[in-house]
């Protein structure tokens, strides 16, 4: 679908239209071919402008035809058909050119955009490279480096960027397309061999060899095993020492090999994944297209730890008054000063003036009279939060939302200290909560749907991957890591060393592994929830063994390390050692090692040889078939809610799609498989018997993660 018209006499307009983005369907893509030849043979118009209706250029290819037989017009030949012209083409850029759109527009001679518009080849974060002749026409027009920067990262440039790279010709911050037309006229009749970029020589640096070998283990680094990013790099270097020709050739191999990738599915599924738990519905049967969310304007922050100030900075950076509570003078000032720092750097990167006079700071309660919402963010202790709740319920003006921000405690027991239950949801944030993007949005049975669709929205605007959970201990994500972790402590009782544990799932994809990640946010965080539960003192009045709960295994390794004083980088010691209390970079431990060879024998343990396969299985599958009790339970609606949660917050590789996702990829029957004998080798740990769900799909003949939900609604149903 493309229109076409004649403006000012002798230029041809050609408008893009396809809401929301204009993306490049097969419908688009004929529009082009028919009007770009409907222009080419008009002899009246001397020079073609393309842009996209509603002020979006082209938001690149539909992603809902991968996958999909492609009809149409393929978009190199048009592109080239485009590049040939011997009329001038000036592409109109507003909005956004991404992807197949920016590619669109390097095909045209020349690129004019609008100030305020961002460009882009995101392609690798959908496990793709940019098809179309982009890994070949970027370099040849701003070089190397800067190209590999933008097609390996997928990162999206400014205008201004765009204009200082070379990408564009022009920016203006007036009618981008009447810009373009007037730039049009001007170079009518021009010649146009040095505008096509295909037939440019890529610059070339002088030390391209060293430059593509730094470029490659770049990548390897921080793609953690995934294989886009590598061939990003491949294709690149194919534009540096190929002609355009051949070159277009190898991005066509590396494509295709990346298109039927299990990872390519994997990205794209947890693209459309993070767009499906915006549709969120709630076991009663409200849902996101039936609940209207309440306007907020002024909101209140109660406890300005490190996460309460993250949240403060959260809600003012998206236009909010924020009334700040702290009662401790100390921690008041010491907050002020970083919400401060936070907001001044963060306007800083957006070119803005920082909006520091719309946080008000108090050590009153009384201050949150006048507000909408109230985020609660105090110390996470079941008796503080509720004693918090009643004050709020006595200050706050009628209809006022409360939320907490604990990570784990019984919300509806917080509700019950409040005469208005239906006005209190979570709002679980993940540090630091200005940057990480997850939000778990946590409904009680009392909670109403009003509250949830206005702390799904806040989320939202937040820029936040919100995502509507039911109440249970942990949620969803921390009552899976529950397992995961459960079992890296058993792999050590039986013969694993934190560095093995941590080096199988970091070469899986996570960014830490679960011991360095323990280093880093606090042995003591844990040891203080393992108190309060009644987990930590061994039981010896019954008579059971200190590796024992409540009939079940338990391993109190970490509660021991953690009575040596050991909490992690900020003593300086834990799993790993440190330089000093406060250091960053983790060394193997001989004191550690030591420890673990004296417990075992204390325990009559006998360590044995331990494989990463097992590490990954282990701490995986238990998680996995921890995600399959949460479906089974209502507490997640479907995989997706899941898998964007542990995408989001816990470090899930991207490239896997998830926990729940990764199942459906392993096969379901072999999780089942795995989980049945490590639960018949360890009968202690119930955690590690199968779900029945798990089991119903697998009778069900392991249906496709996408319909799964149906398993589960006739589950329910039945029960």
């Amino acid at each position: 679908m493309a229109q076409y018209t004649r403006v000012s006499g002798i230029v041809g307009l050609i408008t893009l239209q396809n809401p929301p983005v204009n993306a490049l369907s097969a419908a688009v893509r004929q529009g082009i071919v028919d009007t770009v030849k409907t222009a080419l043979s008009d002899p009246q118009v001397k020079s073609v402008v393309i842009c996209g209706q509603n002020g979006i250029f082209c938001g690149g290819a539909d992603i809902k035809e991968f996958g999909e037989k492609m009809f149409g017009p393929p978009l190199i030949p048009m592109m080239h058909a485009i590049e040939a012209a011997d009329k001038p083409v000036v592409a109109a850029i507003e909005g956004s050119a991404l992807g197949g759109g920016l590619e669109l527009a390097l095909g045209c001679h020349y690129r004019i955009a609008h100030s305020k518009a961002r460009l882009g080849l995101p392609e690798v974060t959908l496990g793709l490279l940019p098809a179309a002749g982009g890994s070949q026409r970027l370099p040849r027009l701003i070089g190397v480096p800067a190209a590999l920067d933008l097609i390996t990262t997928g990162r999206h440039v400014t205008a201004a960027e765009a204009l200082q790279l070379g990408i564009v010709d022009q920016v203006t911050d007036h009618n981008t397309v009447d810009a373009a037309v007037k730039f049009a006229l001007t170079v009518a009749g021009q010649s146009l061999d040095a505008r096509r970029i295909s037939t440019r020589p890529c610059p070339q640096p002088s030390d391209l060899d060293a430059l593509f070998e730094e470029a490659m283990q770049k990548v390897r680094r921080s793609a953690r095993g995934a294989i886009a990013p590598v061939a990003c790099v491949q294709a690149v270097r194919a534009a540096a020492t190929l002609p355009y020709a051949l070159g277009l050739e190898r991005e066509k191999e590396l494509m295709a090999t990346l298109f039927t990738s299990g990872q390519a599915r994997a990205l794209q599924y947890i693209f459309f994944a993070q767009r499906a738990v915006g549709r969120w519905r709630m076991p009663s049967g409200a849902s996101w297209d039936t609940s209207k969310p309440r306007p907020i304007n002024k909101a209140a922050v109660i406890g300005l730890g490190t996460m309460g100030q993250g949240i403060t900075v959260a809600l003012t950076q998206i236009g909010l008054s924020v009334v700040a509570i702290e009662t401790q003078e100390k921690q008041l000032m010491k907050a002020k000063q970083a919400i401060s720092g936070m907001l001044e750097r963060g306007a800083k990167r957006r070119g803005v003036a920082p909006p520091l006079d719309r946080v008000s700071y108090s050590q009153n309660i009384q201050a949150v009279a006048d507000v909408d919402l109230v985020i609660e963010a105090v110390f996470e202790d079941m008796g503080l939060k509720m004693e918090v709740f009643q004050q709020l319920s006595a200050v706050c003006k009628p209809g006022t939302l409360l939320c907490t921000n604990t990570s784990a405690l019984d919300m509806d027991q917080l509700a019950s200290e409040t005469p208005n239950p239906e006005l209190v949801v979570g709002m679980h944030f993940f540090s630091p909560a200005h940057v990480m993007k997850l939000l778990e949005v946590v409904y009680g049975p009392r909670s109403s749907p009003q509250a949830v669709a206005t702390a799904m929205q806040l989320g939202k605007k937040m820029g936040k991957a919100s995502v509507a959970v039911g109440n249970c201990t942990g949620f969803v994500g921390n009552r899976m890591l529950k397992l995961y972790t459960e079992q890296a402590f058993f792999l050590l009782e039986e013969g694993a060393t934190p560095e093995l544990v941590d080096e199988a799932l970091e070469e899986f994809g996570f960014p830490m592994g679960v011991f360095r990640m323990s280093d880093l946010a606090g042995l003591d965080v844990g040891w203080r929830i393992r108190k309060s539960a009644g987990l930590e003192e061994p039981i010896e009045a019954s008579g059971q063994s200190v590796r024992i709960r409540n009939g079940c295994r338990y391993s109190p390794i970490a509660d021991l390390i953690c009575e040596q004083g050991r909490f992690g980088q900020k003593t300086g010691s834990g799993w790993y050692q440190y330089d000093a209390p406060g250091g960053r970079v983790a060394r193997s431990d001989p004191w550690l090692h030591s420890f673990l060879a004296k417990y075992r024998a204390r325990h009559g343990l006998v360590a044995r040889g331990i494989d990463h396969q097992e590490v990954l299985e282990r701490c995986l599958y238990a998680m996995i078939n921890e995600g399959f009790r949460i479906l089974e339970d209502g507490i997640a609606a479907g995989p997706e809610d899941i898998d964007v949660i542990y995408v989001f917050g816990y470090g899930w590789p991207r490239h896997r799609g998830g926990p729940m996702f990764y199942a459906s990829m392993v096969g379901l029957a072999k999780v089942l498989e795995r989980l049945e004998h490590y639960h018949h080798a360890h009968p202690d740990v119930p955690s590690l018997q199968p779900c029945s769900l798990l089991k119903r799909l697998v009778a069900s003949g392991s249906p496709p993660v996408h319909r799964w939900r149906e398993v589960i609604k006739k589950l329910h149903s039945q029960l």
